[in-house]
């Protein structure tokens, strides 16, 4: 049995669960889920962690830490501070030690869009060996306002049921913190654990090249692939509950 802490991503919080804790219920293991706090412009990624971290209970059960887009910069975090067994990033970033988000594909984007994010690069000698990546994002989704409802509605639910699309925007979270896009992330390695990736190949969002890419240049480990878009969670959760569980402990 495992226990699954499950961490969202960006504009959403525990409820967006609700539709794969069932399945992982159904197979005896635990779950844990926690909302971050995305509406405080100010909170850092360690404190993001941090909040994980408290919510995790003091157990000897093998932990399977989760992490959806956004939380794959925080999971590594979670993981230099409680014992886990695996990371699992579901259509996540993947962060690179003391580099941010925005450091990884700046080279992607024009002057004056990085002028708008007051960006302020490092040394270029730094950041070369991020120009022969592919892109991380798609370029239908850079600079979209996440936060409109047609939006959502097309780059992160586009495949879901009409029901679950309409419950998930009305649930929706104001996202305030940018910090998976512009902090250094303080990690000085990352954490000598299992590791997982689930690429989902209809993602409007993260581009599937780059997470297949990262996953064996950083993670060492060829991605699974889900056909569907960048919410597996939402939209094939019985399909990801069955991903999650491959090699976990009954």
């Amino acid at each position: 049995m495992s226990l699954f802490c499950l961490v969202h991503g960006a504009f959403q919080g525990t409820w967006c669960w609700d539709l794969l804790i069932p399945y992982l219920d159904a197979q005896g293991h635990k779950t844990l889920a926690m909302d971050l706090p995305i509406e405080n412009a100010s909170a850092t990624l360690s404190q993001f962690a941090d909040t994980v971290i408290q919510a995790l209970p003091n157990t000897d059960d093998d932990i399977v830490l989760v992490g959806h887009s956004m939380a794959g910069t925080i999971i590594p975090l979670v993981a230099e501070a409680v014992k886990v067994r695996q990371l699992v990033f579901v259509a996540a970033l993947i962060p690179y030690p003391g580099i941010s988000t925005l450091d990884q594909f700046s080279h992607s984007l024009d002057s004056d869009t990085l002028k708008s994010f007051n960006y302020q690069p490092k040394e270029p000698s730094i950041l070369q060996q991020f120009h022969n990546e592919p892109d991380m994002f798609e370029p239908g989704s850079v600079g979209k306002d996440f936060s409109d409802e047609a939006v959502l509605r097309d780059l992160f639910l586009h495949d879901c049921q009409p029901d679950v699309a309409q419950w998930a925007i009305s649930k929706s979270r104001s996202q305030q913190c940018m910090a998976y896009i512009y902090e250094t992330n303080p990690l000085k390695a990352l954490p000598s654990v299992e590791r997982k990736y689930i690429v989902c190949t209809n993602d409007r969002i993260l581009s599937p090249v780059w997470s297949r890419y990262a996953a064996r240049q950083r993670l060492g480990v060829d991605a699974i692939e889900l056909a569907c878009g960048h919410c597996p969670h939402l939209s094939c959760p019985e399909l990801l509950a069955s991903v999650l569980t491959m090699g976990s402990r009954e």
